[in-house]
């Protein structure tokens, strides 16, 4: 076991203290060179701290040059497990610091490294300390100037934060830029670029009559594949002024796409650096998910200059402050530019099939964490998504205009502050007069609460009571839950499916009801027959249900319901009921019946012209085997996987005629435009194509082949994968020959490759990784291969024989050394198994073990692999 005395130690938010010294001002001089890049920091320090005490900066990987306080050599300080402590220092002071680093060998890819052959950093959360020593969190503020160094010719690009101020031309054959910042900002969100690369250049008019220069950097030959990124960074500027009223505030607005990236993209002011998988897209290289992909991300980025560069987060327990915020604003860019139905079942699909499942594991924790080891491990789905619907939940209690007023409120107090997420409630309640107090509970509760519903409808007195009672079941990290402010939208159905009016006391109500007891009841008047009632309309809160719908209810609900949200969710709950009989049919060795009523309800589904096309490509879709476990106490995967296929195949063996009738009239219809009209179009085909497989498989070869659309491709070889149809082999190659040479498009052959169920699946995993597209220090390479075998291919990742286990403990232990925060997020499959048999748990505890066991386990990879132990031993 490794020495128990080295093991990380935890950080507590209730710890918090303010920092003895700030920095007001700092002047970073960077000579870049792969292997000795040399900084220069000068820095304007001043104490805080009433008492005289050390300067503490953080450092990493760092070899320190010198040190100079106010123009002279400095020697009262000593260097101490990453740390550069700093003694005899006057209350204001001009701090020197010179260090050497070497990007070429950073493989973490944080601080500044090599994404090919360009220079690029990434500093969220702690990565500025592997620039220089410093106050590297996010409490300090200050203002940048930073100057570059490079030879011209290999770098003629030199990028930073803020707007251009001076450049030249040294003797060297090397040249410089000098780039200022007027706002303060912490230290993670400073950024560095220099390349050559290719530019698309273009501009916007700001609501106030600014132009700002918008500037878009690519590899070399990846132009063709820039003008959506930059359309989409355009929208997302006029939408934000539209809807918040909030401008853009520098003279100049870059991207940056890279290809060795950990994250999405990154926010830096001014300078985002985006992995390169969120930038590059045209129709033959990308689908329409990627298009949309891509909006979304140069959204979220483009709206953290308000909602986290100006006003940021005062500790890094307050993360979701800003992207939970930031998350629901670029899902509202979405909705507003395309289907807001569709997002919104995207969006909760997510939630339910990954995020329910890590508030039920080792990790569980409120999306503001009171205790973190490793920060990285909290860049989660709970913080992000999770933290996306607490801020909804905000704006469905608010309402549109009572939120934009908060929003208003926390931008006037804050801007320029380093806040916390109280300090956004508190300002969401002093604009709206609305107590929250109650609400914020979601802050500092962990785990999905479920809503236990009872009802009761009086004839004589056509009275409808509704009961509703809440409970969170314990996390790991906490025991006790108290009871949450809950908004539950409601609608009462009448049989012939009409919509009835919600009555108390002779006054209509909303239709947003407040839970915010253990248990509430209501008492609708006027209710003349037995309604059927549609609980969580729009999934009005993050939450599981625990309500006995009869198949007829959920048919009305499917058919009638006013909210699309609420008709795809009656499908599910349709479906999910089949599937615990089923799976129960096959743990007895039973054989599986398709009940008519459900295969009446597809077909008149597919034969309803009127129905929106993209909601209908959602009711088709049936969940994912991930989706699907998280309704049982006890995941039986071999079960599961068995009865999905059943109702897959028998669907599209019973209905053959409906799926391919709608198939080709999509791909007819289909004008192959961005429009979401025809994005709907396709995605109805691609749903198509997943059941035509089974009766037709020709047709799934020829929207492959006769496609000159990435999309369409992508959609059929999907359905190829899934049905394993004779023809996937010539897909698949002919795939490989035309793209093997480009590893962003490979990503998705990997991807489906790595999903494939055919037995053998795991050698042939095994196998890619020495494919030449493929690369182990790339993180998108290392995601769609192991990445998607652990997460979309349960029934061999989960294989009896623990050989699937096995594979991904391998892949941890060289990435735990190479790039621990890949590893972190790769082992979240292997730890997030509670509900599994005694079996599987005892080989993930094995694998664990061994992890536990390095000498030089990193603090990413440590935190997980205890928690999990310590869950699946408890």
């Amino acid at each position: 076991m490794a020495d128990s005395s080295a093991q990380p130690i935890a950080k507590y938010r209730s710890d918090y203290q303010a920092p003895d010294y700030t920095i007001e001002n700092v002047s970073l001089e960077f000579d870049l060179d792969a292997t000795a890049t040399k900084v220069v920091a000068v820095s304007t320090v001043v104490r805080q701290a009433k008492e005289i005490s050390d300067l503490v900066l953080d450092g990493e990987k760092l070899e320190l040059l010198s040190i100079s306080v106010n123009q002279q050599a400095h020697q009262a300080y000593k260097l101490s497990d990453g740390q550069l402590i700093i003694s005899d220092l006057p209350e204001r002071f001009e701090l020197k610091i010179e260090t050497q680093l070497n990007p070429k060998e950073n493989k973490a890819f944080e601080g500044l490294y090599q994404s090919g052959e360009a220079f690029c950093t990434q500093c969220e959360a702690e990565g500025f300390r592997r620039i220089t020593y410093f106050l590297d969190r996010p409490d300090v503020l200050a203002t940048y100037t930073t100057k570059i160094i490079a030879d011209k010719a290999q770098y003629p690009f030199l990028l930073s934060n803020g707007n251009k101020v001076d450049q030249g031309d040294l003797a060297n054959g090397k040249h410089w830029v000098s780039w200022q910042d007027p706002f303060p900002k912490p230290s993670y969100l400073f950024a560095l670029v220099a390349g050559d690369f290719d530019l698309l250049e273009d501009s916007f008019v700001t609501q106030s009559g600014r132009t700002i220069a918008l500037e878009l950097f690519v590899d070399k030959g990846n132009l063709d594949r820039t003008e959506h990124a930059m359309a989409s960074l355009k929208e997302a500027m006029r939408w934000d002024e539209q809807r918040f009223g909030l401008e853009y505030d520098l003279d100049i607005y870059m991207i940056v796409a890279v290809d060795f990236f950990n994250m999405g993209a990154m926010e830096n002011k001014g300078l985002n650096v985006f992995n390169s998988k969120y930038v590059l897209a045209n129709k033959q290289s990308a689908t329409d998910n990627d298009f949309l992909g891509i909006e979304a991300v140069i959204g979220h980025e483009y709206f953290h200059n308000w909602t986290g560069n100006r006003i940021t987060c005062r500790d890094w327990f307050q993360l979701s402050l800003k992207e939970g915020l930031t998350v629901f604003r670029d899902q509202e860019f979405s909705s507003d530019l395309g289907s807001r139905a569709v997002n919104r079942i995207k969006n909760v699909r997510l939630l339910r099939s990954h995020q329910f499942a890590e508030d039920a594991g080792p990790m569980a924790h409120p999306i503001r964490p009171d205790k973190v080891i490793e920060m990285n491990n909290f860049y989660t789905l709970t913080v992000y998504e999770k933290g996306a619907e607490v801020i909804r939940m905000l704006h469905t209690l608010l309402g549109e205009q009572g939120f934009q007023a908060g929003m208003k409120t926390y931008v006037d107090r804050h801007d320029g502050q380093a806040v916390t997420c109280d300090d956004f409630v508190n300002a969401m309640q002093d604009a709206s007069g609305k107590d929250l107090s109650l609400f914020k509970r979601w802050y500092s509760q962990s785990g999905t609460p479920v809503l236990k519903v009872q009802t009761h409808y009086d004839q004589n007195k056509q009275q409808f009571s509704l009961t509703i009672a809440q409970h969170t079941p314990a996390t790991a990290e906490q025991e006790d839950k108290q009871a949450l402010h809950i908004p539950v939208s409601i609608e009462l159905l009448a049989s012939d499916g009409s919509s009835l009016a919600l009555q108390v006391n002779e006054e209509s109500v909303s239709s947003v009801l407040e839970l915010t007891e253990t248990e509430q009841t209501w008492l609708f008047e006027g209710i003349g027959e037995q309604p059927t009632l549609v609980m969580l309309q729009e999934f009005s809160a993050p939450v599981k249900l625990e309500m006995d719908y009869s198949s007829e209810q959920l048919l009305l609900i499917i058919n009638n319901a006013s909210n699309t949200f609420a008709r795809w969710d009656g499908m599910q709950k349709l479906v999910s009921i089949w599937m615990k009989q089923a799976v129960a049919q096959v743990q007895a060795g039973n054989n599986l019946q398709l009940e008519e009523a459900i295969v009446n309800t597809f077909k008149l589904l597919s034969e309803d012209s009127a129905i929106d096309k993209g909601l209908l490509a959602e009711l088709l879709t049936i969940s994912s085997e991930n989706e699907i476990a998280d309704g049982f106490a006890d995941v039986d995967i071999d079960a599961i996987a068995q009865a999905r296929d059943f109702f897959i195949r028998s669907l599209a063996l019973a209905l053959p005629e409906q799926f391919v009738a709608l198939e080709q009239a999509c791909a007819k219809a289909d004008k192959q435009s961005l429009a979401h009209e025809d994005i709907n179009l396709r995605s109805l085909r691609a749903a198509c194509l997943q059941y035509v497989a089974y009766s037709q498989p020709e047709l799934v070869a020829a929207a492959y082949f006769d496609s000159p659309t990435m999309t369409n491709k992508l959609a059929a070889m999907s359905a190829a994968n899934n049905a394993d149809i004779e023809q996937r082999a010539a897909m698949f190659r002919d795939y490989e020959q035309n793209w093997q040479h480009d590893g962003l498009v490979m990503d998705k052959w990997f991807a489906l490759e790595a999903s494939y169920a055919k037995e053998g699946s795991l050698a042939r995993v095994q196998a890619l990784a020495e494919h030449p597209s493929f690369s182990m220090e790339n993180p998108n390479r290392v995601r769609s291969l192991v990445g998607s075998f652990a997460n979309n291919n349960a029934r061999h990742f989960h294989a009896k024989d623990g050989s699937g286990y096995r594979y991904l403990g391998e892949i941890l232990r060289v990435l735990n050394t190479q790039n621990p925060q890949v590893a972190s997020r790769l082992i979240t499959p292997l730890i997030q198994t509670v509900k599994l048999d005694a079996e599987r748990k005892a080989l993930i505890v094995e694998q664990l073990q061994v992890l536990a066991e390095l000498e030089d386990l990193s603090k990413d990879l440590f935190e997980k692999v205890t928690n999990g132990l310590q869950q699946l031993q408890a």
